[in-house]
């Protein structure tokens, strides 16, 4: 068999991958397995947790996965999965369908007030060999994940009449600035925007805005602004590289996430997770497609997997396996970048498990 030269070897390797014996000193012990909870979810969620499954197994990745079957018309979380995740300390899942309409509340909400998942964290990024319309794209939403409008307190005033409260307090309010800025100071990001309605909800949101502030004091290093939500919107879509860090109340999180994602070269590319003090749950970083209604994809095996196995990675690094978490995010990064393997959602017509096969094949 030809032996490759030194540069041929170079240009297989990422910088980080390069580095990887360098920079990444294990210590005794780091490979014991951890469990982590695994939930498969609706839709297209089990399609493309059995290819996180797979592509683990082909890593040798130290993880184990304990599979709990959650649907999402379920009135409540089952108590062995939630004592799973406390006993492991973190999960993986595929999207659960949030009925609407109706008293069944989401299970999704459900989770993460259950273990105080204050955090929402999506990085929506350009990638190499996706379609794009803009370029320079990197951008990470913090999303406030426990109240606001998905506080859940709704009722009936009188027949025709419903209220529906939005609670914002300065503890949440503080915490997840806190979060976004350290986020950003450990990553070496230069800026924080809060995104608000302070000019509408002069309390509510102006007690966000107020903590925000306290909070960029304490951060002299980091750039800090503020942006009216609706502008916001139309910033994205016209000069979304002006943006970095992002911090937003629930709602507003949930909606420029998704639409920085479809900015960035789509929702089935980008990663995200959700954390609290003790606890972390990994997904698909938006919920638009995270489930997928279209039964032809489903039957005919054609998901995209490609933002679990991102989200993956990040669980990885959460449980200080970065080299596994290099490995897995370069391989994935030479597939889109190769652009021969590529399901119905960006113009192709692979399976999920030929995507899968393509990722294991490019596995250092």
């Amino acid at each position: 068999m030809a032996r490759r030269s030194l540069p041929d070897l170079l240009k297989r390797l990422s910088p980080a991958t390069a580095a990887r014996s360098i920079t990444y000193m294990p210590r005794p012990g780091d490979g014991t397995p951890r469990a982590v909870t695994l939930i498969p979810g609706d839709g297209m969620g089990p399609l493309v947790t059995g290819a996180v499954e797979q592509v683990m197994e082909a890593m040798h990745a130290p993880v184990y996965f304990e599979r709990y079957e959650v649907r999402g018309d379920m009135k409540a979380f089952p108590s062995e999965v939630i004592e799973s995740i406390r006993r492991n300390k973190v999960c993986l899942k595929g999207g659960l369908i949030t009925p609407v309409g109706g008293g069944v509340s989401s299970l999704n909400v459900q989770l993460r007030k259950e273990l105080d998942l204050y955090a929402s964290l999506v990085n929506c990024r350009n990638m190499p060999g996706l379609p794009i319309r803009h370029e320079k794209v990197d951008i990470v939403v913090v999303r406030e994940n426990t109240e606001g409008e998905y506080a859940g307190l709704e009722h009936e005033v009188v027949p025709g009449v419903v209220q529906s409260l939005k609670v914002i307090t300065k503890h949440c309010s503080e915490r997840i600035a806190e979060y976004a800025f350290e986020y950003a100071y450990l990553n070496n990001r230069k800026k924080v925007t809060a995104v608000h309605k302070a000019n509408i909800m002069k309390l509510a949101d102006g007690l966000f805005l107020e903590s925000c502030r306290e909070v960029a004091e304490r951060y002299p290093a980091i750039a800090y602004n503020e942006i009216i939500v609706d502008n916001c919107c139309m910033q994205l879509v016209s000069r979304p590289e002006q943006f970095d860090v992002m911090v937003t109340p629930n709602l507003y999180g949930n909606l420029v996430a998704n639409t920085a994602a479809g900015i960035a070269g789509g929702t089935g590319f980008m990663p995200g997770g959700n954390v609290g003090a003790d606890h972390a749950v990994f997904e698909q970083g938006t919920s638009a497609g995270n489930v997928g209604k279209n039964e032809n994809i489903i039957t005919e095996k054609k998901a995209n997997p490609m933002a679990l196995l991102l989200s993956s990675a990040m669980m990885l690094r959460h449980l200080q396996f970065p080299s596994f978490a290099d490995r897995l995010e370069t391989a994935v990064g030479r597939v889109i970048a190769d652009g021969k393997c590529r399901t119905k959602d960006i113009g192709g017509d692979s399976t999920t498990q030929e995507v899968v096969d393509a990722v294991i094949a490019n596995i250092d």
